[in-house]
């Protein structure tokens, strides 16, 4: 490889991690704006009250509160929700760059991946439509419960193809045999990511307020299972601050609590296998990381519970989980190629 090729390979490499670290920053703003309940501080899309900017002056403040009178502005919550598009507005425009670099490079690597950043792109675009169909559908469960997995597979993409560039060749030769358990263990965590963002969405965080048990004293609360997972109520409802009795919240937040559970044994069970038994130093270093991050993760989770959700733990405990996904994305790709 001449020097002209090997520094487009560095310089599509650096970028491309860029890309996932900006994406990261726009899960933890979003994270923020919903935990905040400023997910609806804008009640339009792609604007806030018809305007581009926020409503300032007294003239445009009124006549937004004119054209949306069931909400009246809270400058604020209407910041909060246009920051977060302006960088995910961002965040596309990156990614369309990305693409671009990644289709014209020379670079092999570059030349294999091509596929992937096409299908980054259109994940994208698919989540801008989510981003207008949670202000449109009134934050709506499910579509914000969508709208936090693809942003999660945006960053997964990313960091995979980060990985993929900066391996000097596709792999080879046979997988370690921790490869097919670390499958499971991602299929594993992006189910407990759909109950942590169904929990968040449904406003059951605060459904239990004990730990292990739900209440103080009573390990196991009425639950309504059926209610819970509803997952589609039809048009026309807003969902702001739930709609949900204490027993389907309950249901909900004791389910994702039991999620954490399979998450812990499977995640610690790979992590300490891969420490055992992977001959890669790169790949040890992967396990120790992914342990760490379960165990801020779960002590996060238990924080929220018993500090009745303060805004930067809930905050970091959706960061950390988009960490935690990563690791375990980043063990399958070594896992491809260490031979144990």
């Amino acid at each position: 490889m001449d020097d002209e090729v090997l520094m487009s390979a560095k310089a599509l490499l650096t970028y491309a991690r860029f890309v996932l670290l900006f994406a990261l920053m726009v899960i933890v703003l979003g994270a923020y704006v919903r935990l905040s309940d400023a997910g609806l501080g804008c009640p339009d899309w792609p604007g806030c009250y018809g305007n581009l900017v926020v409503p300032q002056s007294g003239a445009d403040v009124q006549q937004a509160e004119a054209s949306f009178p069931q909400r009246p502005l809270q400058a604020d919550k209407a910041w909060k929700e246009m920051l977060h598009r302006y960088a995910a507005a961002t965040l596309g425009l990156l990614i369309l760059l990305l693409a671009i670099m990644t289709w014209r490079s020379p670079q092999p690597a570059a030349r294999r991946n091509r596929g992937l950043v096409v299908g980054l792109l259109l994940l994208v675009m698919f989540q801008a439509m989510l981003g207008m169909w949670t202000v449109t559908l009134l934050v709506k469960p499910a579509i914000v419960t969508l709208h936090l997995l693809f942003g999660f597979t945006t960053a997964a993409l990313l960091f995979w193809l980060s990985l993929r560039l900066s391996a000097q060749a596709d792999v080879q030769g046979h997988s370690s045999r921790l490869y097919p358990l670390a499958w499971v263990v991602l299929l594993v965590v992006v189910m407990q990511v759909l109950l942590g963002g169904w929990t968040s969405t449904n406003y059951a965080a605060l459904a239990c307020n004990a730990f292990p048990g739900c209440y103080q004293g009573d390990g196991w609360p009425a639950m309504n299972f059926s209610e819970a997972f509803t997952l589609w109520r039809g048009l026309g409802v807003d969902y702001e601050f739930g709609v949900l009795d204490a027993s389907a919240r309950a249901a909900i937040h004791m389910t994702h609590r039991i999620g954490a559970v399979f998450v812990l044994l499977f995640t610690a069970t790979l992590g300490g296998l891969m420490l055992r038994h992977c001959r890669r130093r790169q790949s040890r270093q992967m396990a120790a990381i992914m342990l760490f991050l379960l165990a801020v993760q779960l002590l996060l989770g238990m924080t929220n519970v018993l500090a009745s959700l303060p805004l930067g733990i809930a905050v970091a405990h959706n960061g950390v989980a988009v960490l935690l996904l990563l690791s375990v994305i980043g063990s399958v790709f070594l896992l491809k190629r260490d031979l144990s």
